[in-house]
């Protein structure tokens, strides 16, 4: 499925070709809370990042968190440096992979059949907690990957 996205401001659009379109994992840790932002969590797709096309380059500024060692995860964290809208994760140690922000994607996503709530011991006390009949909890995280959820429900490409 083909996905386009862009920022609050306009500055940059994307669009990238992804085989686990739907946003089904909410991630509750520190850095996803204050990077994205949206709702207390972060909403990350799948897609490929060899698909990847951008119109405002020049505009995107990338962010290596800070762990809790002290040290830089290798994962980078794009948004515009103009809105600061969260764009896309991408991590050198999966390089065919890019994780682009449900809040920053225009296309029409489908419904997920259920979600997969993670890192909930991140999750400060002021973030209410609603899951659904069918939606997983996970203290740390989940014992499926992306790719292994989207198969698991028959959902995907």
């Amino acid at each position: 499925m083909r996905l386009d996205g862009s920022c609050h401001c306009g500055a940059v659009h994307f669009s990238v070709e992804a085989d686990s379109p739907y946003p089904f994992n909410l991630c509750y840790c520190s850095i996803c809370r204050k990077t994205a932002g949206t709702g207390g969590f972060a909403i990350n797709l799948g897609a490929q990042s060899d698909t990847l096309k951008i119109e405002g380059e020049e505009h995107i500024r990338v962010y290596r968190a800070i762990m809790e060692d002290g040290s830089r995860s290798s994962a980078e964290r794009r948004f515009c440096g103009e809105c600061g809208t969260a764009l896309w994760l991408w991590s050198p140690e999966w390089p065919e992979l890019m994780h682009p922000h449900a809040g920053a994607i225009d296309t029409p996503l489908p419904v997920p059949p259920e979600r997969t709530h993670l890192l909930l011991n991140s999750k400060p006390d002021w973030v209410m907690l609603n899951p659904a009949d069918r939606d997983r909890c996970f203290n740390g995280f989940p014992d499926e990957s992306l790719a292994e959820w989207h198969q698991r429900l028959g959902l995907g490409s």
